[in-house]
């Protein structure tokens, strides 16, 4: 099942049509770039971004150098992401070694920390307000998912076709892949800020 709420009014609408136009012209200019088979951000670096969590924190991709980073897109109203929502803090649990960051798409903030109370997520949560990520990264349906590797490279891209077996054999592929350099250690200044309890 894809979840996009429909379009109810013209100006709860035009984000995620602007974000719809967005992903087809950046997916064109994208496909010629592309290896043959694979979607057009896999081999791509992951552009460094920085936001507050919706749990007081902030988290900034410098905390994933070296390491590998999934990235969750959702949202409340989406019922498959509702589903694998807690897989997801399963995969957290099970993957020590890989860092993992919830996008969501909702309305508001508040939205997006109430889906982090109900289901007890223990990784950062952001916000994404205005869908820029969801837009950088060409998502046009939810659920999806960003695999990137320790050398800072998409190395796979999940749809709301993909299981979440899908997802965390990706996830454990990239933890296997070795770097041609050793593993950099993160310092305290590159470490995700961690909100006060």
């Amino acid at each position: 099942m894809i979840c996009w709420r429909p379009f109810s009014a013209w100006t709860r609408a035009w984000p995620r049509a602007y974000l719809a136009a967005l992903a087809s012209v950046t997916a064109i200019a994208g496909a010629a770039a592309a290896r043959p088979g694979s979607p057009p951000l896999v081999g791509q670096p992951l552009t460094p971004f920085r936001r507050p969590t919706v749990q007081g924190g902030r988290f900034a991709t410098d905390a994933a150098a070296g390491r590998v980073l999934v990235i969750e897109l959702f949202a409340a109203y989406c019922r498959p992401c509702q589903r694998r929502l807690p897989a997801l803090e399963g995969l957290r649990r099970e993957l020590r070694d890989a860092l993992v960051l919830g996008v969501s798409l909702d309305e508001t903030r508040e939205a997006a920390l109430a889906q982090v109370r109900r289901w007890r997520l223990g990784f950062p949560v952001i916000h994404d307000a205005g869908h820029v990520l969801a837009g950088r990264w060409r998502v046009t349906e939810l659920p999806a998912a960003i695999v990137v590797g320790r050398d800072g490279r998409i190395s796979w891209v999940g749809d709301a076709a993909s299981s979440e077996g899908e997802l965390r054999q990706a996830a454990q592929g990239a933890l296997r892949a070795r770097l041609g350099s050793p593993r950099r250690r993160m310092g305290p200044a590159q470490q995700m800020d961690r909100p006060s309890h």
